[in-house]
């Protein structure tokens, strides 16, 4: 008879193999991944003047560019460090804008049957251009600030050039898959 997932909770957990970034993991029959160190990830909403600021860039497990909303990892270099710095920190990063106050929308876990990451949602207000954006050096990440009512349109057209689509970006479009 096989385990089910509440069966594997009171199995010890197990670690298969660690990298820098994540950590691969058994308890009882279940596998699934970790951000190394318990670290999360802050995920930016960013409306300026009626547009939304996207990125885009290549992701490897993907093998070709996605679109997102900005994110960065909280803690990655600095322990403790709160996700609303974090947050500003990345949005100024990637896109080049800097945000005048970040206000926390929650917790959030994107696959939680194969990944325990958890990411923090935040939405910056009070936005100001103060570079092109880009990110740090090897990223390569292209800004897109798109009208929200063009939006349907430029996720078509990203999806059709074969960019792959983050599922954050579903936030975006709810109310109107909902009609």
């Amino acid at each position: 008879m096989a385990l089910s997932a509440l069966d594997s909770m009171n199995e010890p957990e197990e670690i298969v193999w660690q990298g820098r970034f994540i950590t691969t993991k058994r308890r009882g029959t279940w596998e699934y991944v970790s951000r190394s160190r318990g670290i999360g990830a802050a995920v930016i909403l960013a409306v300026h003047q009626g547009a939304v600021v996207l990125v885009e860039q290549f992701r490897v497990p993907l093998g070709r560019n996605c679109l997102e909303l900005p994110a960065g990892l909280i803690g990655d270099e600095t322990s403790g460090e709160p996700p609303e710095l974090a947050a500003a920190r990345e949005l100024e990063e990637e896109t080049g804008f800097r945000a005048g106050r970040i206000e926390s929308l929650g917790e959030y876990y994107s696959s939680p049957g194969m990944v325990s990451e958890c990411f923090h949602l935040m939405r910056a207000h009070d936005l100001e251009r103060v570079h092109a954006g880009g990110g740090v050096e090897g990223e390569n990440i292209i800004v897109h600030v798109v009208p929200l009512t063009d939006l349907d349109a430029f996720i078509d057209s990203k999806r059709a050039e074969g960019c792959g689509m983050d599922v954050k970006l579903l936030m975006l479009l709810g109310a109107r898959m909902l009609g």
